[in-house]
């Protein structure tokens, strides 16, 4: 029988090397470094501040088998429960929307359209203002501290909204949500960064995608019960929406402080009294990640970042293409997405009923594209492509929007919008793609949070290009969409061919270097953490 593949060995030499005891940053020499060394973690120790520092062995080998079952464990134990957290995020994101088909704006005392837009204005006002400090504080507490307690933060404001009764109980709920939900989401990809190598995070992100797909199915589904229950205990249906669907949040919220690991090497919880991985799993885990991205052992996970470290993240120019991108790539899809069930019964003519059930078509839909998206590019080891894949999906479906004659034809307005309402949500690969990008942990928290926040005001300007007296068919919206996808397909190239161009430069100095000259400095510690990003022995993914 032929022997296990082995995967992750000292075939570079590393045989020679000395024991791993004796590798200590501060008294390495250039002679003591192998030669013809690609991964910067065979010649260098991680941090001793790092957590998983006792586990890094540059000559331990793995079969594929091995380090599949440590990824299916790292996808049972902790993205499961992840998922189940950005569920209970959309939960009570979506229960307000839900609200308003049960008269809660009269019940505010006659609250406007205008005063509700303004809600939702101070509640992205807040959401933004909150995204750096919260990646602070992960830095600096923990991940398994900080992301569960502003669950349990958000859902009692939550089920607190059903006790407000005016305008200022409403924007001060909608303040607090804001604040106390932003950082979330880049604060849990950073988290899963710690467990995930860079190739696997993209469809793992799209799985957390999916599942706020599943939950705005699933919340539809709830509220069309809860509402019922208007006039129970004289109080309003919505009533009941914000107190039953902010309990369930609060919740889940209780569990994940209990139970989220500290680390991949700290998985024992209050919840989970055992480890989920044995000795050598968790040998393997440290190791392959190391070998796959060594930037992660530079840092403890609880290390805090400082002004300097953001002002690093915001003047990186490999960046700046990137963030462009998050800013107008998904604008194109936001208003037909927001204004899906509003266009079906008022252009498409169908029935309220008919209308909201037929938007779960598209939920699903997207569930399909974005699992799949995500998955190729895992398989190819491939971005630009598979992001500009997801952009070209929405354009002709816009160029059909434009054209269609202006008469009902529902069924044919039902199928664009679903198409473009599903397209293949490229933003889990954009958020890997910039995560692996940024070579240092600390970094990666803040260059996420800036994307975020970029996404959201992405978010808020699609929002303001279906204008009123533009109804009901948005021909000059329409034409807007179509610019900014464009914009943005012609951006997803130049920033590929912007780090084929960085990457090159690279590789043209590297190349002049001896081999001496290149494993002196390999093991210049201080400059590796500093340079970041720069290194000549980094290359930025495509």
């Amino acid at each position: 029988m032929a022997a296990p593949t082995t995967i992750g060995g000292a075939d570079k030499g590393l045989s020679e090397h000395p024991a791993k005891s004796s590798l200590d940053a501060a008294s390495l020499s250039t002679s003591d470094l192998p030669v013809n060394t690609s991964s910067l973690s065979d010649v260098i120790p991680p941090h001793e501040s790092y957590e998983g520092y006792s586990h890094w062995d540059p000559t331990l080998t793995w079969t594929v088998e091995e380090e599949n079952r440590v990824l299916r464990k790292t996808d049972f134990w902790l993205l499961s429960v992840i998922c189940l957290m950005f569920f209970g995020l959309q939960l009570d994101r979506g229960n307000l929307s839900n609200a308003l088909t049960d008269n809660f704006l009269k019940d505010m005392g006659g609250l406007s359209t205008n005063a509700y837009n303004n809600g939702t204005t101070i509640q992205l006002v807040c959401f933004l203002a909150a995204e750096f400090p919260v990646q602070l504080l992960t830095k600096r507490y923990g991940f398994r501290k900080v992301l569960p307690i502003m669950m349990m933060a958000w859902s009692t404001v939550s089920w607190a909204q059903a006790f407000i009764h005016n305008r200022t109980g409403f924007y001060l709920t909608r303040a607090l949500i804001g604040a106390c939900e932003g950082g979330f989401i880049p604060g849990t990809i950073l988290f899963a960064t710690y467990f995930y190598k860079s190739r696997e995070l993209g469809s793992r992100l799209a799985v957390f995608w999916s599942t706020l797909n599943i939950a705005r199915v699933i919340s539809a589904l709830l509220a069309a019960a809860l509402l019922q229950m208007r006039g129970v205990g004289g109080k309003p249906g919505w009533f009941w929406l914000f107190l039953l669907e902010g309990l369930l949040t609060f919740l889940i919220g209780l569990f994940a402080f209990f139970y989220l690991p500290q680390s991949p090497v700290a998985t024992k919880s209050v919840i989970c009294r055992k480890p989920w991985f044995t000795a050598r799993e968790e040998q393997i885990m440290i190791n392959r990640l190391l070998r796959d991205d060594p930037a992660k052992g530079l840092t403890a996970i609880k290390e805090p970042a400082t002004w300097s470290d953001i002002k690093g993240a915001w003047s990186d120019k490999s960046m700046w293409g990137l963030y462009f991108i998050g800013l107008i790539a998904y604008i194109p899809a936001t208003p037909v997405q927001a204004y899906l069930s509003y266009s079906l019964k008022v252009v498409g003519g169908f029935t309220t009923f008919q209308s909201n059930m037929l938007t779960v078509v598209s939920a699903v839909v997207q569930v399909i594209t974005i699992l799949a998206l995500a998955k190729s590019s895992e398989i190819f080891n491939e971005r630009t492509w598979h992001c500009f894949f997801g952009e070209l999906w929405v354009f002709p479906c816009l160029v059909a929007l434009l054209t269609l004659p202006d008469t009902r034809m529902p069924w044919q307005r039902f199928s664009i919008a679903t198409l473009v309402s599903g397209y293949p949500y490229f933003h889990p690969i954009l958020s890997a793609w910039i995560s692996e990008n940024s070579f240092s942990v600390k970094k990666r928290a803040l260059t996420a949070a800036t994307y975020n926040v970029i996404v959201q005001v992405g978010s808020l300007i699609g929002s303001q290009i279906y204008r009123a007296d533009d109804a009901p068919y948005y021909h000059r919206g329409n034409k807007v969409l179509i610019s900014f996808c464009v914009v943005a397909l012609v951006a997803l190239v130049a920033q590929s061919q912007w780090l084929k161009v960085l990457n090159k430069r690279k590789e043209q100095v590297w190349n002049k270097m001896t081999e001496a000259e290149k494993a002196q400095y390999q093991a210049d510690t201080k400059a590796r953490e500093l340079d970041g990003n720069k290194r000549l022995d980094f290359r930025f993914k495509r």
